[in-house]
């Protein structure tokens, strides 16, 4: 997401949902290549008054549920939070466990009654020196497994920790050997472990195992959500709350982390139907974040409305800090703003976002601005696909938007104004190639009375006022190009060239020196940029005869600095000469003149009197002697050329 405006998230989604788990209480083409030189064608490729809304359902048979009224204290095994539907109440001056005081995950076997104190479920995980003594004995036959060179009774899938037990290096083969049973509650065991570490792709694989054994048991989803969430995949971690309820639809603990992952969508009506269950008391704080959620949003719609689009942004910003830092839409709404206040890489990157969240498939029938929330998504990708000049794409975005949400008034706006733009672009270019430069000109304009924020029009138009020796009007149509798309080359390149029609010397070698940066091997340029300085020099009265004298054909004496020089970047032309030599004397003016005129050349030469080992080991023995050079390597050379054939020389 594009950080312009954008405010610090404290605390992302992932965060907040482990966080949650983890306390006591329950939370929530190519511009520089055009088709041809003047144009660009475009690519070929196609709240206030805050109230619950309370809700009652029957409770299902799943492991870890009860019916009656105590239905929502049901201790679901294994699952990946603490309770505050808990019922428990101690005096003051007793004590609790560090289990009871933390409850972060429920290793027990579902059942209505709590266990013995002194009884531990099979499958616990034991501190270093402890026994397990265990209240009822356990039907099932010990077995004796062995890890690497240690051998022990373990139980039935249990680890124990400390002397004797599995140590760190044997982890991996207690994955594979000891829990691939058939007991779902080993398996989500070791997945609760795991997950505590934040190792959510173990943890996963293991509320995978277990929930193959036990497809029924509405905790294990939960559970496989919040390892989901934690690996940031928000869809698959809404569906596994949906399964949850769908096993049991009394589990608060789903509902609560169902609604907590539909606030971060920005759903927020949904998001309140889960968190205001019937009998629970719902957090607070996530009831703060949806109210503020609500509010931004809100505010959001009321700006987007009159156009008021630095508003917009602020507020879609203000919701996804609030909490919907998940919300596709949201994104889609910064991209939407960014591209209606000419910033153009911002609002790419923000649409980016949007697209990247697999989340982008939720909640297809809800509704963003009054249109389907996926139309929407479209709609802004469309626009964004329209300023950058790419009609076709524009159309095929904008017809899938129309497929999905046909009855959206501002969907069918866009559609018929993209397919007029696209028309009159195409129009425009046809009349160009035809050498009709006033009719193209008013057909780029009747593109732009349509979207006036195109910058492929106005550079194009400024094509055609070029064309027509306007070139005031070719600079005017280039500068809002450019204020539209700061990196447009061609509107860059067709502003230089107008302003040195004008003579702005001092404009156009502005404009030419960015385009070198830009354009670092471009030779037109590079030669333009000299011609350029040599000008506005001339017109400050400086003296500027063989501007860029001899130092710019620059002296290369020994063999190492002659190697580095013909390795440098670009092509470079070496000079072969001696001071007594006559030919040499009348060439070599001729050869600063081109150095002058051809700025993107290195001009180096070599004096063989004072360097014989250069020209022994370039193999000269004729002078005067030109090489051409690229990368070190000799593509070319000629003998005494005259002047006509050394300047083609330099030129190709």
């Amino acid at each position: 997401m594009a950080n312009s405006g954008n405010p610090i998230f404290e605390i992302s989604l992932t965060d907040r949902l482990r966080n949650s788990s983890l306390n006591s209480t329950e939370d929530g083409t190519d511009i520089n290549k055009p088709d041809f030189r003047e144009l660009d064608l475009g690519s070929s490729t196609r709240p206030n008054g805050f109230t619950c809304i309370t809700s009652t359902s029957s409770s299902s048979s799943s492991s870890g549920s009860m019916s009656g009224p105590n239905r929502f204290n049901t201790n679901h095994s294994g699952e990946l939070s603490g309770s505050v539907e808990s019922s428990r109440r101690f005096k003051p001056g007793h004590t609790r466990s560090r289990s009871d005081s933390h409850p972060l995950i429920y290793s027990g076997r579902s059942s209505v009654n709590s266990p013995a104190i002194n009884s531990f479920p099979t499958g616990n995980i034991c501190p270093s020196g402890k026994i397990l003594k265990t209240a009822v004995p356990s039907s099932k036959p010990l077995k004796m497994d062995v890890f690497g060179s240690r051998t022990g009774n373990y139980g039935h899938g249990s680890i124990i920790r400390g002397g004797g037990g599995v140590d760190a290096a044997n982890a991996n083969a207690v994955k594979e050997k000891n829990y691939s049973l058939n007991d779902p509650e080993e398996l989500k065991i070791i997945g609760n472990e795991n997950y505590k570490k934040g190792n959510f792709s173990e943890a996963l694989s293991f509320y995978d195992k277990s929930i193959s054994i036990s497809p029924g048991n509405a905790a294990y989803h939960c559970n496989r959500a919040a390892a989901l969430m934690g690996l940031k995949r928000v869809a698959e971690a809404v569906k596994e709350c949906e399964e949850a309820i769908r096993l049991d639809p009394s589990y608060f603990r789903a509902h609560q982390r169902l609604g907590s992952l539909l606030l971060s969508l920005g759903q927020v009506e949904n998001a309140r139907n889960h968190m205001c269950i019937l009998g629970h008391q719902p957090d607070q704080g996530d009831l703060l974040k949806l109210q503020a959620v609500e509010k931004h949003i809100g505010k959001c719609t009321d700006a987007r409305k009159v156009a008021d689009w630095w508003s917009t942004l602020r507020e879609a910003d203000a919701a996804i800090a609030s909490g919907a830092d998940a919300s596709p839409q949201l994104h889609a709404c910064r991209a939407e703003a960014l591209l209606k206040l000419h910033q153009l890489g911002d609002a790419e990157l923000s649409l980016s976002n949007a697209r990247k969240s697999e989340s982008s498939i939720l909640g297809s029938q809800s509704k963003i601005f009054g249109m389907l929330s996926e139309a929407y998504l479209l709609f802004v990708q469309s626009q964004l696909e329209l300023a950058l000049g790419r009609c076709e794409n524009a159309l095929t975005t904008i017809e899938r938007a129309g497929q999905i949400d046909p009855r959206s008034i501002e969907v069918s706006v866009l559609f018929k104004n993209v397919r007029l733009v696209g028309r009159a672009r195409a129009r425009g270019n046809d009349l160009f190639k035809s050498e009709r430069y006033t009719e193209a000109c008013a057909a780029y304009g009747e593109g732009l009375r349509l979207d006036s924020s195109n910058a492929v029009l106005y550079c194009n138009r400024a094509a055609c006022w070029y064309k027509l020796r306007q070139w005031e009007k070719s600079v005017d149509d280039c500068n809002q190009a450019l204020c539209i798309q700061p990196n447009y080359t061609k509107a860059l390149l067709r502003k230089a060239a107008s302003n040195t029609k004008l003579e702005r010397w001092a404009e156009a070698v502005r404009d030419y020196e960015v385009l070198r940066k830009a354009l670092p091997y471009d030779n037109e340029v590079a030669d333009s940029l000299v011609h350029a300085q040599v000008a506005l020099k001339k017109s400050c009265g400086e003296d500027v005869y063989n501007m860029k004298s001899a130092e710019e054909v620059k002296l290369v004496l020994g063999l190492e600095q002659f190697r580095a020089a013909i390795s440098s970047p670009g092509a470079s032309i070496v000079y072969f000469e001696a001071a007594s030599n006559l030919q040499c004397k009348q060439i070599s003016p001729i050869l600063h003149t081109l150095s002058t005129k051809y700025a993107s050349v290195n001009f180096l030469k070599v004096d063989v009197d004072e360097s014989p080992e250069v020209a022994s080991a370039e193999n000269v023995t004729v002078l005067p002697t030109f090489k051409i050079y690229k990368q070190g390597r000799c593509m070319k050379e000629v003998v005494s050329p005259n002047p006509e054939v050394l300047e083609s020389l330099v030129r190709h």
